[in-house]
């Protein structure tokens, strides 16, 4: 039932200490404020870490090679170990159930690409059509890469929107046009895009058999990847990724002559097992952002129940004359946990609103590395603001039950 006595003691109460309510509920709010930012921010960095292997696909394998380090079969160490054609022919053989896409690469770096008068180096990839799922590239214009173009060893180029910009300047459809890749004519048949962004557009695609002929990689490659079916959850994919792994670099260091316990000549790295490294990270820094807020929250629910104490220690006298005229001892703390809980929930959903708001309009504007668009989940904000407000209640119960247990005739004798 709605008590509007009980209501303007409240308010009279609290006018009467302005400068005290104001710096209690700002001590609230503050909390509040603290603990939405952090955790808005923590699921900013969530959202960065994927955006950032969104670029990739995100169950990619990559294998490539370096020199060995360890002697073995009565082989010196210091030998460098070469992926050959027959390496990934094998592994595509053997693994063929559990593959999803899968490409070889043979790179060649800083090589002078021509267009009429403009010039750039840039990288030359020779890969096969699948390397477009496992990159994630998209198409802008013509097409990419086909299996017909490799088995015709055909001068073809894919060339991106990056390049397009600056060495086919002014040329808004490129398909059909050539290039010169270190002297030698490519037919441009496509332009992709690639959702890593710039940093991932500075590279030039032929088909692998067309790189090694042209560029003498006989049957040599540099890389190997894949990206594996699809599993059930995240923790299965995991393990499957990494048994594959093993299993591709056992069969590497037999088939070279490698040492078992070689930790360098075959090299491995695995897509999800760095999102798993990222959200172990992530996973730790909001749970120390939690830790963080709810500390923050403790303090103010603490200045709540001080600033309890002091109300009850003024108001002695008056608790002492409405006992001794038949007050309930349910009444008195009724009267100070009505007051403890309001001060709370207002100054509560004020640091709410506020937090949210910052971070709905500046959140989206944030340009910083591995953060994007700081927000947080509108029912955890608002849990978290009635828990506060169930904390304030149980903040000034203690003061409250001080009050109630207080004798009539002590209180009229206090000073």
């Amino acid at each position: 039932m709605f008590d509007i006595e009980r209501w303007q003691e409240i308010f009279d109460a609290m006018l009467k200490n302005k400068l005290r309510t104001f710096l209690t509920g700002l001590s609230v709010a503050s909390g509040i404020f603290i603990l939405v930012i952090l955790l808005g921010f923590g699921q900013g960095m969530q959202n960065g870490i994927a955006k950032e292997f969104e670029g990739d696909a995100s169950n990619r394998v990559g294998v490539w090679t370096q020199v060995t380090t360890e002697e073995y079969m009565g082989l010196n160490p210091g030998r460098t170990i070469q992926l050959k054609n027959s390496n990934y022919e094998f592994i595509n053989s053997k693994f063929a159930d559990q593959l999803e896409y899968r490409s070889s690469n043979f790179m060649v770096w800083n090589l002078s690409v021509d267009y009429g008068k403009e010039s750039a180096n840039y990288s030359v990839h020779g890969v096969s059509p699948e390397f477009q799922n496992i990159e994630n590239q998209f198409i802008s214009q013509g097409r990419y890469l086909n299996y017909g173009d490799g088995e015709a060893v055909s001068k073809v180029v894919i060339i991106s929107n990056k390049i397009k910009r600056e060495l086919l300047k002014g040329v808004e459809d490129p398909i059909g046009s050539f290039v010169k890749i270190s002297g030698i004519n490519f037919q441009v048949v496509g332009v992709y895009g690639d959702k890593g962004g710039d940093r991932e557009e500075d590279r030039l695609f032929i088909p692998l058999s067309t790189a090694q002929r042209v560029f003498n990689g006989s049957d040599n490659l540099n890389m190997l990847f894949y990206t594996l079916k699809p599993s059930d959850n995240f923790d299965e994919a995991l393990a499957q990724s990494v048994k594959f792994t093993e299993e591709i670099k056992g069969y590497l260091k037999e088939a070279h002559t490698v040492a078992p316990t070689d930790p360098s000549a075959i090299n491995t790295f695995n897509t999800l097992e760095g999102v798993k490294r990222f959200q172990n990270l992530t996973g730790g820094i909001k749970f120390f952002f939690w830790f963080v807020g709810i500390c923050t929250i403790v303090a103010g629910v603490v200045g709540v129940s001080n600033i309890m104490l002091i109300i009850v220690k003024e108001r002695t006298r008056e608790i002492g004359v409405r006992k001794a005229l038949g007050a309930k001892p349910w009444n008195i703390i009724g009267m100070v946990l009505h007051e403890a809980i309001f001060v709370t929930t207002v100054a509560g959903f004020a640091g709410l609103i506020f937090s949210m708001g910052l971070l709905e309009f500046v959140g989206p504007h944030i340009k910083v590395d591995y953060i994007l668009n700081p927000s947080i989940n509108f029912t955890v904000a608002i849990s978290t603001v009635f828990l506060l407000i169930l904390a304030g209640a149980v903040a000034g119960f203690f003061p409250a039950w001080r009050a109630a247990s207080i004798k009539p005739i002590e209180a009229l004798r206090d000073e």
